[in-house]
């Protein structure tokens, strides 16, 4: 995937997830606020990503941690990328998962202006940039070995000069969330 491809896509789900503000994948609790679905279990996260839902993962919590709003919206531009994007004042967090690659293969087969590995609690991970220019934003994934894949923490400004340190943004998420990914 080119960098200008992964750059659209993020700019596209921002604007959907403006658009479909009111779309949910939630469900109603009893007060109708609409609420989501618990982070995998133990069992759940040695399934690997076949079931890993990217819209179900973040709980509350992490969402609120992270400076962001639920429910998320489903990114599926790229049906081996599927992902869910969430939006708050100063960034745009979208959550994707890829079973056919490792952060090892993603160095060659990405194309990255810039990818360093590094590991999360004895675990792959890179930082992966991406070009931009212009008015989009480029952004900045973490990518992690999870289940039989990846998983990307995508963190992009929701406007211009909203965040002066997307990759330490992602990581930061990236970091809080590990301990519940696929093995």
């Amino acid at each position: 995937m080119t960098a200008l491809s992964r750059t659209l896509i993020s700019a596209t789900a921002g604007l959907v997830l403006i658009g479909l503000a009111g779309c949910s994948g939630g469900a109603a609790g009893s007060n109708g606020r609409t609420t989501t679905e618990q982070p995998p279990t133990s069992s759940a996260a040695a399934a690997g990503l076949k079931d890993f839902d990217t819209c179900a993962f973040f709980t509350q919590g992490d969402l609120s941690a992270a400076g962001v709003k639920g429910p998320g919206q489903k990114a599926e531009q790229l049906s081996f990328e599927p992902g869910c994007s969430y939006r708050g004042e100063k960034i745009l967090l979208t959550l994707y998962k890829n079973a056919e690659e490792t952060v090892d293969k993603y160095e060659s087969d990405g194309h990255w202006d810039k990818y360093e590995k590094f590991s999360i609690n004895g675990r792959n991970a890179a930082r992966a940039v991406e070009g931009g220019g212009g008015a989009v934003d480029a952004g900045c994934s973490i990518v992690l070995d999870a289940g039989d894949g990846v998983v990307l923490v995508d963190v992009t400004e929701a406007k211009p000069g909203s965040v002066s340190d997307k990759c330490g943004e992602a990581e930061k998420i990236a970091r809080h969330v590990e301990p519940r990914l696929p093995k």
